[in-house]
């Protein structure tokens, strides 16, 4: 599995819980769980398309 399908499945576990009525204090999980599926995304672009 490559660096990409685990940034996209953090992200998909960071959205689920989200969604979830699960208090956390100070940070917002459906935001880091959209920042973990854009890394994923540009990842390609991040390291110069080398994956």
């Amino acid at each position: 599995m490559s660096i990409q399908g685990v940034f996209y499945i953090i992200a998909v576990i960071l959205l689920i819980l989200a969604a979830l009525p699960i208090t956390t204090r100070g940070i917002s999980l459906a935001l880091l769980g959209a920042a973990f599926a854009l890394l994923g995304y540009s990842w390609d672009t991040i390291t110069g398309g080398t994956a």
